[in-house]
C-alpha cells in the first residue's frame, strides 16, 4: 500500500507544437497545480513515449493520458483531465 506522502512521477514524452517535435512542460502546469494542491509532491520525468503522460505512484502506473489533451497553462482546476488524475492518485492510497 503507498504512503500518503509518496511522490508522484510524471512521466511526459515529447509533442509537435509548430512543427518542432520536443519535450515540453508547460501543458502540465495545471496538472503539477492539481497536484500540488491535493498535496503530493510532483517528479518531473522525460520519456521516449510521443505524447503520452503517465503518473506512476509507488512503482505503479495508475493515469495515462496524452499531453496535447490537457489544457495549455492554467492551474488545472478546470481541466477535467487534471481530475481525472487526481482522483487516479487518490485511489491508490
Amino acid at each position: 500500500m503507498p504512503q500518503k506522502n509518496s511522490p508522484v512521477i510524471v512521466q511526459y514524452g515529447p509533442y509537435e507544437s509548430c512543427g518542432i517535435v520536443e519535450h515540453r512542460t508547460c501543458r502540465l502546469d495545471g496538472l503539477q497545480a492539481a497536484l500540488k494542491a491535493d498535496g503530493h509532491q510532483c517528479v518531473l520525468e522525460e520519456t521516449d513515449d510521443w505524447t503520452t503522460v503517465k503518473l506512476i505512484v509507488n512503482g505503479e502506473c495508475v493515469y495515462t493520458c496524452s499531453i496535447a489533451d490537457l489544457e495549455f497553462g492554467g492551474d488545472g482546476r478546470l481541466d477535467p483531465l487534471c481530475h481525472q488524475a487526481i482522483d487516479a492518485v487518490r485511489d491508490a492510497y
